[in-house]
């Protein structure tokens, strides 16, 4: 355990973090799943803006992001 006053607070800070990417992370996660249930524009779409917005947040690498978005356009274009 920390003894100075500022790495006390930098592990609650921390703690409450970690917590917040949790929960983003698993949101992401649930709507990709929906997203690839569903095959529909509206799902896709809302797939495509959290994904774009995990990668703002330095969830995701830009990379990985741009990979997901063009797996999703592809299964949604081979689905019609």
């Amino acid at each position: 355990m920390p003894n100075i006053k500022s790495a006390k607070k930098r592990v609650k800070v921390n703690a409450t973090k970690a917590a917040a990417n949790k929960a983003r992370k698993s949101n992401l996660k649930t709507v990709l799943k929906k997203a690839d249930a569903e095959m529909t524009p509206e799902a896709i779409k809302v797939a495509i803006k959290r994904v774009d917005q995990a990668c703002a947040k330095g969830l995701m690498h830009k990379n990985k992001a741009a990979r997901k978005k063009s797996q999703l356009a592809k299964k949604l274009n081979a689905a019609d």
